[in-house]
C-alpha cells in the first residue's frame, strides 16, 4: 500500500464507526489475500487457475477483487487445483 493511502486509512480509522466496519471485513480480506497469495506462490495466472478448476477467469477475478463470496466448495476447488488444502481455524475473539 502506498504511504498516501496508509495515511488516509489511518486518518479514517480514527472514527470508531469506520474502524468497526473495517475490522468486521478483516475475515473477507484475509480470504481474498490467501487466494491471491496461494495462486501467485504456485506461479499460476488467473487464466491457468480457471482452466484447472472450471471456474471462469472472470469469476476468479471477482473473488480476488472482493466482488464475490466463495463457498467452501469453491475454496476447496481452488485449493485442490493449486495442490493445496484449506485450513479453517476458529480463534478466541480479542
Amino acid at each position: 500500500m502506498s504511504t498516501k493511502f496508509n495515511d488516509f486509512l489511518n486518518e479514517q480509522l480514527e472514527n470508531p464507526e469506520i474502524r468497526r466496519e473495517y475490522e468486521a471485513l478483516q475475515p473477507e480480506r484475509a480470504i481474498i489475500q490467501a487466494i491471491i497469495d496461494a495462486r501467485k506462490s504456485t506461479g499460476l495466472t488467473q487464466k491457468e487457475l480457471s482452466e484447472r478448476t472450471g471456474i471462469t477467469q472472470g469469476d476468479i477475478s471477482k473473488l480476488e477483487n472482493g466482488n464475490a463470496n466463495p463457498s467452501i466448495k469453491t475454496l476447496q476447488r481452488l485449493a485442490s487445483a493449486m495442490g493445496m488444502s484449506i485450513k479453517l481455524e476458529f480463534v478466541p475473539a480479542k
